[in-house]
């Protein structure tokens, strides 16, 4: 991990947002007059969405015309599914969905929510490019993930349980009792709840599991993921509306019981499964697991145990809740851990390749047909995390030594070079045939620099200021500055030239290479 310690403010927008815009720093830092002050005001506020004025967002995300996101499930299932006239492009919902997303991280004021729907998209994993999945994703983001992210576990959990998405990625929509398919089941129990660090492995049997002084059994066993198994079968999907369909006939209706819990036989439709979520979403374990990921997304790969502790009894304590993650959520950000953790994350290219966009202030539409949007998203996809095309279960994974590897970082080189080095038509005046348009940079280099000692000193300073909002140690410093001052005096002035400017946009990609950029 880095040694570098950005200002508060600076650390704030990287680790709960996805980096800083020109003037967010300055802004965040008028929000009190020590570090905890700022913290807790910034967090209070992104904790609360739908308070934060998301105009300039809303208006994109309208212009951009992403035509399947107003869509109803069914609307979706009949175009995109069913596709009865064979003319619908059925991965469109995906395609649009990345683009909102990327659209959303960059654009959105309410970062916190941005990053938690990231967060939950990865916990509840499904493959994106998978058939129907790709048709109904959209569906998935907007009805399932984006309104529980600071609501309730239990409510979220129900959710997936139930959607499209998942009932097919996971192969529940085929599981009956004559063929059942422990797929989902064992997902469900692994990841999903209690986690794998709660797995008593596969020689123990449920009568061997030790209970905790509540009763709870400690852990789980396979038994349980077959009992589990047998408690969703029948959970499938209508095929004329892609909504959730019971079959009755479909499904085991003996006793069962699972982590403990005893499932009467011939219960009411649904009430076994949903049996299963109850005891899973309130289990001790279950607290632990989901806390420690939120934990490690938001404070250190390897994050503190008492904090991890002490945000289970408050998952456990507001189990009933309907805002349960968010008082989770809250109770994280505000910890002495949080303000502490500044160097314990690095950027994974989804974030660094959003941070360009935002601290460049690069004007992308992310409009399907907008060949500038379509350009950086064809080099983000290169960097190794396309969005919602990670095909096991488990999510992209969120440790440091998974994305620092030479490929990565070689990659990430590249975008932040293109990006600096890309030129666009701009038009000026005009319209129609009339137009006029000038070839000029798509990052500007120069409009934020007026006033600033053109020395090699002096631009690197305001570079590093601008972008990482702090000094950094003289092993990062000088070798940018000598860059910079090509064998000359670092205190001559370079004046103004095409060289002069080029040699800044190489220098600005460079900075954004430095450890201290990676650093989340």
């Amino acid at each position: 991990m880095s040694d570098f310690v950005p200002p508060v403010a600076t650390f704030l927008l990287n680790r709960i947002g996805f980096g800083p815009r020109p003037g967010d720093v300055a802004r965040l830092a008028e929000l009190g007059s020590t570090d905890a002050e700022i913290v807790a005001a910034y967090v209070s506020s992104q904790l609360e969405p739908s308070e934060i004025d998301d105009g300039d967002a809303e208006r994109r995300i309208a212009a951009a015309g992403y035509e399947t996101l107003a869509l109803s499930r069914e609307q979706s299932w009949e175009r995109f599914v069913v596709n009865e006239d064979g003319e619908a492009d059925r991965s469109q919902p995906l395609r649009e969905l990345e683009r909102l997303t990327l659209l959303r991280a960059s654009y959105s004021e309410r970062q916190l929510e941005e990053v938690l729907a990231d967060f939950w998209h990865n916990h509840f994993n499904v493959y994106g490019p998978d058939d129907p999945v790709r048709s109904m994703i959209m569906r998935y983001d907007r009805d399932v993930i984006r309104p529980n992210v600071l609501g309730n576990f239990r409510e979220l959990l129900g959710a997936v349980a139930e959607s499209t998405c998942m009932l097919y990625y996971l192969d529940n929509y085929r599981s009956t009792d004559a063929g059942p398919n422990e797929n989902w089941a064992r997902e469900l129990l692994e990841l999903h709840t209690l986690g794998a660090e709660n797995y008593l492995g596969s020689d123990s049997l449920q009568s061997d599991v030790p209970t905790d002084d509540d009763g709870n059994p400690v852990g789980y066993v396979d038994d349980d993921v077959y009992e589990a198994t047998r408690a969703f079968t029948g959970w499938t999907v209508h095929e004329e509306t892609g909504e959730l369909l019971y079959e009755r006939d479909n499904h085991d209706r003996f006793q069962k019981q699972v982590v403990g819990r005893f499932i009467e036989a011939d219960q009411d439709d649904l009430a076994d499964g949903n049996d299963v979520l109850d005891v899973l979403a309130a289990h001790p374990g279950t607290a632990r697991h989901i806390c420690r990921k939120l934990c490690r997304r938001l404070v250190a790969d390897d994050p503190p145990d008492d904090l991890v502790g002490s945000a289970a009894e408050v998952f456990l304590a507001e189990s009933d809740s309907s805002d349960q993650l968010k008082q989770v959520t809250a109770h994280i950000l505000n910890s002495e851990h949080f303000l502490a953790s500044a160097g314990e994350k690095s950027r994974r290219p989804f974030e660094f390749a959003v941070s360009l966009v935002r601290q460049t202030g690069l004007d992308l539409n992310w409009a399907r047909e907008d060949e500038q949007s379509n350009r950086f998203l064809r080099q983000f996809n290169q960097l190794g995390q396309p969005l919602f095309a990670w095909e096991p279960p488990d999510g992209y994974p969120d440790e440091t030594t998974y994305w620092n590897n030479t490929n990565s970082l070689l990659q990430r080189w590249t975008l932040a070079n293109d990006l600096l080095a890309d030129r666009a038509e701009i038009i000026v005046s005009g319209e129609g045939e009339d137009e006029e348009t000038i070839d000029q940079y798509v990052v500007d280099v120069v409009g934020p620099m007026r006033d600033v000692d053109n020395t090699a000193e002096g631009i690197v300073d305001f570079w590093l200021d601008w972008l990482l909002g702090a000094e950094v140690i003289s092993d990062t410093r000088d070798p940018l500055v000598d860059f910079m001052a090509q064998g000359f005096d670092r205190t001559f002035d370079l004046g103004e030239s095409d060289d002069v400017e080029e040699r800044i946009r190489a220098l600005v990609a460079l900075i954004f290479m430095t450890p201290e950029y990676l650093c989340r």
